[in-house]
């Protein structure tokens, strides 16, 4: 889960900080959905649909994660609500936000967008200095709003087709294209790019335990409500993901416009 949209809600850039080498489990699920005997039915058809053939296991990981997050995460982030402010969380979603631009800095020039990768280059720059850290996100207030991509729609941009849908243990929706996510984003970090030492480990698990936490955070009202009106909350977490994935996609595609600061149009005198 990212810091402001449900796009960003479901990155699975954390896992290998947390030594959850997911992008490997896709060749290891055992349980497969059946396809219907024939290809002309609608049940046939609705199975391409879904493309969901490991559905019986990801369920299985579906309800795992449930537990976790109903008897651990939930109360974590309930209890995180309730001793911060909304200002506080905020800004806790800045500063995750700006250390992960130089992810989205250098997928927007794989993609082909030079506009949008100097964007995340100048927000970089002036969120980490003027924005102290990134605490602050100045970077929008001259003109340079917040611009996101990954690794999964770099690949989209390449042609390579999403794949099987998964659910992945502890970090949820993804997909065999988003997946990849993983080692991309987590080798572009700053902490991994600069010189290792035992106080900039403690604070990438710090800043991974605030990622979790004040994602789960935004999210406790939207899950709740899903969870007590839908009649099968696994499929439509699956269907929001998928509407997601595909609207960030469609947004990188449209986007393709110069962000000049907004005093750039105004007239001189």
């Amino acid at each position: 889960m990212g810091s402001k949209n449900l796009g960003k809600a479901k990155r699975v850039g954390l896992a290998l900080r947390l030594g959850l080498p997911v992008f490997l489990i896709a060749p290891l699920l055992a349980g497969c959905a059946t396809a219907p005997p024939t290809s002309d039915t609608a049940d046939y058809q609705a199975f391409e649909q879904q493309n969901d053939p490991w559905e019986p296991t990801n369920r299985v990981f579906y309800s795992v994660n449930d537990k976790l997050d109903t008897y651990f995460m939930k109360p974590v982030a309930q209890g995180y609500v309730d001793i911060t402010t909304v200002g506080i969380r905020n800004h806790a979603g800045d500063f995750i936000t700006n250390i992960g631009e130089p992810a989205r800095l250098v997928n927007f020039m794989l993609e082909g967008k030079p506009r949008d990768a100097g964007t995340s280059l100048v927000r970089f720059l002036v969120d980490s200095t003027a924005g102290i850290g990134g605490i602050f996100d100045p970077a929008t207030a001259i003109g340079y709003p917040e611009t996101d991509t990954d690794f999964g729609l770099t690949l989209a941009f390449w042609g390579v087709p999403e794949g099987p849908y998964l659910y992945l243990p502890v970090f949820g929706p993804s997909g065999a294209r988003d997946v990849w996510n993983v080692p991309v984003e987590y080798f572009a970090t700053p902490m991994e790019l600069a010189p290792a030492s035992h106080a900039l480990t403690y604070f990438g698990w710090s800043e991974t335990a605030l990622h979790l936490v004040n994602t789960r955070a935004q999210f406790i009202q939207p899950i709740e409500q899903i969870q007590a009106t839908a009649l099968d909350p696994y499929a439509t977490f699956r269907s929001l993901y998928r509407q997601s994935r595909a609207s960030q996609l469609q947004l990188i595609e449209q986007r393709d416009t110069p962000t000049p600061p907004a005093w750039s149009d105004q007239p001189a005198h």
